[in-house]
Formats: structure tokens, C-alpha cells, sequence
């Protein structure tokens, strides 16, 4: 593939320090482009996260979804030819995992009346 038509990335983190850029082919999905920040991921961060699924990849205000190719989410205005592309990568545990963590630290409490009539 010719190198004009790969697509420069850099992904922009909560600290705001930068991942990147890295060059993907407009034919790469969302969630390949994920597998690859997880790896690059700097690991002397106080929020790491553990797979694809914890990031979320917004680009000019939408999340994207993972079946998603990098071409499909070019935004076609306002970018510079052969620019690079800032995201926004938010790292959000999935929700399955957040709902059991919340099930087990609700358990040990228990509700007690202390009503008083006077």
C-alpha cells in the first residue's frame, strides 16, 4: 500500500501526555487500532487499562465503535491533508465488570430502621 493513503493517529490520554502517532491503513478497524494502544499504553500510569474494552475512542465528539474502519471515521472537514489525527482514548472498565465489583460492596451493608417517634 502506498504510504499516502495510510492514516497518522496519535491518541491523547487523561493526563493529557500522547500515545503515538502510528500509521494504520484506512481498512483497520477500531478495534485493532485498541489492541495496539493497550500494548503502547504506558505502564508507569496510575490508570492502565487491562484490554480493547476498556477504551473508549472519541473522535471530533463521537465514540466509535469497534467494527468501525479508521477510514470510515475521518472526519473530512477541518483536518489537513496527510495530517496527523488526534483522539481522545478514555479509559472505562467495562460495564459488566463495574457492576459486579458494586454487587460485592453492597452486599456487607445492611439497612436498619432507627425511626423514632416522639
Amino acid at each position: 500500500m502506498p504510504e499516502e493513503d495510510l492514516v497518522e493517529l496519535k491518541f491523547r490520554i487523561y493526563d493529557g501526555s500522547d500515545i503515538g502517532p502510528f500509521r494504520y491503513s484506512p481498512a483497520s478497524t477500531v478495534a485493532m487500532v485498541k489492541e495496539r494502544i493497550v500494548a503502547e499504553w504506558p505502564k508507569d500510569k496510575k490508570i492502565v487499562p487491562k484490554g480493547a474494552n476498556d477504551i473508549k475512542l472519541i473522535n471530533a465528539g463521537k465514540v466509535l465503535e469497534n467494527n468501525k474502519t479508521v477510514g470510515q471515521c475521518r472526519v473530512p472537514f477541518g483536518e489537513l491533508p496527510r495530517g496527523v489525527i488526534t483522539m481522545h482514548a478514555v479509559v472505562q472498565p467495562s460495564l459488566a465488570k463495574a457492576k459486579t465489583e458494586k454487587k460485592v460492596d453492597e452486599a456487607p451493608r445492611k439497612n436498619i430502621c432507627s425511626c423514632s417517634i416522639l
